[in-house]
């Protein structure tokens, strides 16, 4: 049974260390532990190897922990909207490895299951596959990645029970499982705890992978990108 906690603040406070890899869920600002990200921060914590499809926006998200020069690797499929991830990039202040959407969703699943590394086709030719041990199979070439277990992994769910049973909200849900297995110690903040048991036949994440839960705060939630018609004057027909 996980420990529930009364704040993320408490959940972190024996956990964090400098120079660790914490895998953190999201995908731009949907789905993101806003609330373990802020303590992150506030921890002070440095040399920090983070784990995401991506960080967040300027001063939002992962964003936060970028702007306060706490990290210096990040493992990520793409730049995003954050501007100064990508000037940081640019000016060699930041380590980036980029890693192929699917291939870096198979590298946490494989590190929460045990098994260190794969052989997949994407990204062979290009600069993802310089370094990495080449393979033919069945006359086509793989190159190998390597599974991923961060000692940290940080999680929003909509839905627990007390036994760390999670479920998801729609989109929100995207590399949150992923981020939940390949965690040494995996904290959950939740929308709602429930005192039943969840019914096993919609359990997304078992509780066997969870360390930690909280309740998040409650939030307006950012939209990273919000695009609209244009508003029309209204004209009254007859009758």
């Amino acid at each position: 049974m996980p420990k529930i906690y009364d704040s993320a603040r408490e959940a972190l406070a024996s956990q964090l260390r400098d120079g660790q890899t914490i895998a953190v869920g999201g995908f731009g600002l949907s789905g993101n532990p806003f609330d373990l990200i802020e303590v992150v921060r506030d921890s002070g914590v440095k040399n920090l190897t983070i784990v995401s499809n991506n960080m967040g926006v300027d001063g939002q998200g992962l964003g936060i922990l970028i702007e306060n020069n706490q990290v210096a690797k990040v493992i990520a499929s793409y730049v995003g909207e954050n501007k100064l991830f990508a000037q940081q990039f640019l000016d060699g202040a930041l380590e980036v490895e980029f890693t192929p959407q699917g291939t870096l969703a198979e590298r946490l699943r494989a590190g929460g299951a045990g098994i260190p590394g794969f052989y997949t086709k994407t990204g062979v030719g290009t600069p993802v596959a310089e370094g990495k041990a080449h393979e033919v199979f069945d006359g086509e070439t793989y190159i190998l990645e390597r599974g991923i277990v961060a000692d940290i992994g940080l999680v929003h769910a909509y839905q627990s029970d007390r036994a760390g049973n999670l479920i998801y909200r729609y989109t929100a849900r995207n590399f949150n499982p992923l981020v939940a297995q390949s965690g040494r110690f995996t904290v959950a903040e939740v929308e709602e705890i429930t005192e039943d048991f969840i019914d096993p036949n919609i359990v997304v994440t078992p509780g066997i992978f969870v360390q930690g839960l909280v309740r998040s705060l409650p939030r307006e939630k950012p939209i990273e990108q919000r695009t609209v018609r244009p508003r029309t004057e209204q004209t009254s027909g007859g009758n």
